[in-house]
């Protein structure tokens, strides 16, 4: 992913900033403890699909 697409991305639970995990191909938020994936390039950011940080 674009850092810069990355810097203009919320988390939509908490609207609190995201990095970008390319090991898992997760965007991360440290605030809510979710990872959301990121599908063929293209970030899913429902709250529904991500997963709990405590989860492998």
């Amino acid at each position: 992913m674009d850092n810069k697409q990355i810097q203009m991305m919320v988390c939509p639970e908490c609207n609190g900033k995201l990095e970008y995990d390319k090991k898992s191909s997760e965007l991360i938020c440290e605030s809510c403890q979710l990872a959301f994936p990121v599908k063929d390039g293209i970030p899913v950011m429902l709250i529904e699909e991500a997963r709990k940080m405590d989860d492998k």
